[in-house]
Parts: C-alpha cells; sequence; structure tokens
C-alpha cells in the first residue's frame, strides 16, 4: 500500500472521506512501534476508513538546549513505512502551515499534570505538546486518534484535554513495542552507542523487577485473604497444617510489600546501572496514579503506571509499565 504525502490542510481537506478517519501523530523518524500505532489504527478505522500519519517536529515542546536540530527527519523513509503499514495518507505540513501567525500566543495549559515528573523536567514541554495536538486534531479532523503508552504521562494528559475541552474525539493508547531486549523502541535510540544502549537497557529491566515484585504482592495478599475470620476456623485449618502458610503470606504481604516495595526492587536496579561505564543518570522513578500523575499510597486500589526517566550519556529516555492493584478481589 502507498500513502500519499499531502504537505497542507487544504489538500488533506479535499480528501473524499466515506468511513472512519484515525490520525496516528508522529514527529517521523518512524520505528516498528509506530508501526504497531499504524496498523491498530488501520484494523480501528476499517476497510472503509482512512489512517491519516502525521509528521511534524513541533518546535514549541524542545525546551532550550534539547534536540530540536538533532532530532532525525526521515521524511521518505517514513512514508514508504506508513504505506507499508496501511496508512492512506501521511501529512507531512511545515511549521509554517501549523504555526501561520508564527509562535501562538494563545496556548494549551497542561495544568497541574503538566508540572509533574515529565513536566517537572522539561518545564514547558506539555504545554507545547498539547498546543500542537490540538492543532493537529482540528487540521486533521479525526473520528480517533492513537498515541502510545510508552508516553504515559502524554497520552493521559490528552485524554484529559479532549474530555475537559469536549474535542469529541475516541483517544485510543497502544501498548509500548519494545526489542528483543525489552528496551522500548524510540526514534531516540538511534543516538545510543553500543556501550550506551547497554546501560539503557536498565530502564525497561528496572519496571520488569518492579512489576514482578508487584506480581508476587498480590499473589501473597490473595493468599493472606485465606486466611480466617475466627479462631474456630483458624483451629480447624490449622489441624491440617495451612494455618502458618496462610498466616506467613498475611505478614509478607502486610509488611514488606506496598508501593514502596516495588520502588525500591526497580531502584536496585537503577543504583547498579549509574556504576556502569557509561553510568544511567536517573531523572525520576514513580509510582503514580495515571488520572493525575501523583504518587500513589499504600492503600490505593486500581491501574497505576510505574515511570522512568534517566540519561545515559546524551540522550535522554523514558519507559513505563501499568500496574494494577486490587487483583485479588474482596474479602469474603
Amino acid at each position: 500500500m502507498t500513502a500519499t504525502l499531502l504537505r497542507t490542510a487544504a489538500d488533506l481537506h479535499a480528501r473524499a472521506r466515506t468511513g472512519r478517519r484515525a490520525v496516528v501523530m508522529t514527529m517521523g523518524a518512524l520505528h516498528e512501534g509506530h508501526a504497531t500505532l499504524i496498523r491498530t489504527a488501520r484494523k480501528t478505522a476499517g476497510p472503509d476508513g482512512e489512517v491519516v500519519v502525521t509528521v511534524f517536529v513541533n518546535p514549541l515542546q524542545f525546551g532550550a538546549g534539547e534536540d530540536l536540530d538533532r532530532y532525525p527527519r526521515t521524511l521518505d523513509a517514513d512514508v514508504e513505512l506508513a504505506g507499508r503499514s496501511g496508512a492512506d495518507a501521511v501529512f507531512a505540513p511545515s511549521v509554517d502551515e501549523v504555526y501561520p501567525g508564527g509562535e501562538p500566543q494563545v496556548r494549551v495549559s497542561a495544568g497541574p499534570m503538566g508540572e509533574r515528573l515529565e513536566g517537572a523536567a522539561r518545564p514547558g514541554h506539555f504545554d507545547g505538546m498539547l498546543t500542537v495536538v490540538a492543532k493537529l486534531l482540528h487540521l486533521t479532523r479525526p473520528d480517533v486518534a492513537l498515541y502510545g503508552q510508552k508516553d504515559a504521562q502524554q497520552l493521559a494528559l490528552i485524554r484529559r484535554m479532549v474530555r475537559d475541552l469536549n474535542f469529541g474525539i475516541e483517544i485510543v493508547g497502544v501498548p509500548t513495542v519494545r526489542e528483543e531486549d525489552g528496551l522500548a523502541l524510540s526514534s531516540r535510540n538511534r543516538y545510543l552507542s553500543p556501550a550506551e544502549r547497554r546501560t539503557a537497557l536498565a530502564l525497561s529491566q528496572a519496571l520488569f523487577a518492579g512489576r514482578d515484585r508487584h506480581a508476587a504482592q498480590e499473589a501473597l495478599r490473595a493468599r493472606a485473604r485465606e486466611v480466617p475470620a475466627s479462631r474456630a476456623r483458624a483451629e480447624a485449618l490449622s489441624a491440617i497444617g495451612e494455618s502458618r502458610a496462610a498466616a506467613d503470606a498475611h505478614a509478607v504481604a502486610t509488611t514488606a510489600g506496598g508501593p514502596a516495595a516495588i520502588r525500591a526492587a526497580a531502584r536496585l536496579v537503577l543504583d547498579e546501572a549509574a556504576r556502569l561505564d557509561p553510568p544511567l543518570q536517573l531523572d525520576y522513578l514513580a509510582l503514580v496514579d495515571p488520572s493525575d500523575f501523583t504518587e500513589i499510597g499504600d492503600d490505593f486500589t486500581g491501574e497505576a503506571v510505574l515511570a522512568v526517566a534517566a540519561r545515559v550519556g546524551a540522550t535522554r529516555l523514558i519507559d513505563n509499565t501499568p500496574l494494577t492493584f486490587g487483583t485479588f478481589g474482596d474479602a469474603s
């Protein structure tokens, strides 16, 4: 399948529309993670729908000293990959097309959530991101837009903007795509030397360590729920030798677990990577509620995100994994 390259919104609006339009927004330098987004968009749009991939390196979301000029630009290869993955069109506007009056005087504010984690590390980044996403949603006029879960805070903010400002567009998150060794796919991975890439593996390894600790805790809590509620039941279980096992499970689940243990398991991996050559320089490790990206407490239940950001050499990388608290159910 060959994707049509479009440079202006007028050209895009002139296309006939019959079914749903699904949009995948990118900054180019497409890789298999983007291809997965496009293939998912193709399924979402259906055979009668249309998939549009945007390619635009947004200057508003790059801060001072960040890699705007160095960011890879590979439009010909991007159009080829997009078409091969199921896109009908690639919309690659110029800066003047997106910002015809220069830098916009009116911008979208990310609010308090946009000042945490990535927002604290990159002031103004999320205001710039939301501003261009809002403009591209208006320019492309989709029914549904798809974004990768690797940028979890970005996805949460886009969902919040679309809901708070009544965009009337469905937002779909697509799971993170990883290399065979676990490294999350990113356009910035190409900046890493072989030695830096080995160090960068600590990001995903830390998340997996935290995820494994979480799974063990949830299993122990499920076992703890089986501890008898009355002395008579305890004595009955003791007769068949189960009370000690239940008590041990309860002790581990309630005294050695919780969010702190998950963070500690992940932090251990990151601390080891800080001693490598080249070292990993941690920006943050956080276990947060995805509704507002605040740290969760010990009694939290529901969906959470374990997120990490770090630098290896001159390259800054982010990653995350979703976790669910309370999978063991209610007490009987």
